[in-house]
């Protein structure tokens, strides 16, 4: 009986690890290409699958990501006969993982060639200036020129970027001494216009500060002619009231006499060289008389 045990027990074992090792799962992302007696069957997905052993076989394993090539240095010549370097990057998917596997042979050798080829033509219908400035012109048509060409081999062109374009060294050494000249010209262009800024606002300052020196000059003036005004209201005010006040008292003849000859003096002291005395008090006698009387009346 044991004899019979032992074998049954190896051959189930053999077959669980045949089982096991048909077991295939597909990452996410990926596809798997099979073949069935050296001839394609199907394309795995992403998930759990199983192979028939002996008779199924995994021929490919293919990346659905977007992937990034960079090719080397490519040399190219332009139509005024100017040879450059230029390398490009490649961004590209695979959509059909068929076509991949069995459209051509070596996809990134052919890719890079195509990317060269295409890159020649296009430079070689222009100049030099052109195709330093025009990087996004040429971008464009490299990607929709290898885009249409990988149709066929299961690839998607997203885009294509030219990294470098190295032009002969002696060109570059000139284009290198025209930005020198052109950063010197820029910044003599800065520096002049930083001292016309700098005497714009020096001008400015002057004339803001005489502005308000004149301002301060004429507040000043204005003070002084305000200050002169109401002094002059204020001793005619003054004169006024003085004057009200002797109406209201109802000053006798020798008063107003007094009075004439007060103001007389004040005349005589000044600088006046005639003096014109009124007819009332030009008799001296008179005068006397009248002050007499006045000094009676105040005792």
């Amino acid at each position: 009986m044991e004899f019979v045990i032992i074998p049954i027990a190896i051959i189930v074992f053999i077959l669980l690890v045949i089982l096991i090792a048909n077991i295939c799962v597909v990452p996410q992302a990926n596809a798997y290409i099979m073949e069935r007696l050296g001839v394609f069957h199907c394309a795995w997905n992403a998930g759990f699958h199983f192979k028939t052993p002996f008779v199924d076989r995994v021929a490919k394993k293919v990346s659905l990501k977007e992937q990034v090539v960079d090719f080397k240095p490519q040399p190219v010549i332009t139509r005024d006969n100017v040879t450059m370097q230029i390398d490009t990057v490649v961004f590209f998917q695979v959509t059909d993982p068929k076509l991949f596997t069995y459209g051509v042979e070596r996809p990134l050798s052919a890719i890079e060639n195509l990317t060269a080829t295409t890159l020649r033509n296009i430079i070689g219908e222009m100049e030099l200036d052109h195709t330093l400035t025009s990087r996004d012109v040429i971008n464009t048509k490299i990607t929709a020129t290898l885009d249409e060409a990988t149709d066929k081999w299961g690839i998607k062109v997203n885009r294509v970027e030219l990294k470098n374009i190295l032009p002969p060294r002696e060109i570059q050494d000139a284009m290198e001494k025209q930005m020198k000249a052109e950063r010197e010209r820029r910044e003599s262009i800065l520096r002049a216009e930083g001292e016309k800024r700098s005497q714009i606002l020096v001008a400015e300052g002057e004339k803001e500060s005489a502005i308000l020196r004149a301002d301060a000059v004429r507040e000043q003036k204005i003070r002084e002619a305000q200050g002169e005004a109401e002094a002059i209201m204020a001793v005619q005010k003054a004169l006024a009231d003085s004057i009200k006040l002797l109406n209201e008292a109802k000053p006798t003849t020798p008063v107003l006499t007094i009075k004439s000859l007060e103001a007389l003096q004040k005349v005589a002291d000044g600088k006046a060289t005639k003096i014109i005395i009124p007819s009332e008090i030009q008799n001296l006698a008179g005068l006397v008389s009248s002050i007499k009387e006045v000094a009676t009346d105040v005792k």
